[in-house]
Order: structure tokens, then C-alpha cells, then sequence
């Protein structure tokens, strides 16, 4: 039964991938290319998440003070 659904849910990510690939068109890339374009990718949505972590909260109380809802 577990086997059953790890491979279900296994293939239901090589076609997640397999979509993703096609939308980008990252199927055309050499398999070097292609990890360059996913590690470049993921460093930038790690930084963009990081960042919105760490900022948003001041910018979000800025707001608040701004428009007198927090004193």
C-alpha cells in the first residue's frame, strides 16, 4: 500500500518536472546548462525569500505608523 502511493506520488513529481521543463523550455539545454539555470534559480528565490523575511516585517510596521493604525 506505501509503495503504491510513494510511486504515485513519485510519478505524479516527474510530471510536475516534466511540465516545468516544457513551460521553460529547459529541455532544450545540455544537462550542465540545465543545472546551472536550477542552482541559479534557486539561489535567487532563496535570496528573494530571505530578504522578504528579514525586511518586510519593518516595512510592514512603516506602513502601520504611516497610516497612525499602530502608534
Amino acid at each position: 500500500m506505501a509503495g503504491m502511493a510513494l510511486a504515485r506520488a513519485w510519478k505524479q513529481m516527474s510530471w510536475f518536472y516534466y511540465q516545468y521543463l516544457l513551460v521553460t523550455a529547459l529541455y532544450m539545454l545540455e544537462p550542465w546548462e540545465r543545472t546551472v539555470f536550477n542552482s541559479m534559480l534557486v539561489s535567487i528565490m532563496g535570496m528573494a525569500l530571505y530578504t522578504g523575511y528579514v525586511f518586510m516585517p519593518q516595512h510592514i510596521m512603516a506602513i502601520l505608523h504611516y497610516f497612525e493604525i499602530v502608534q
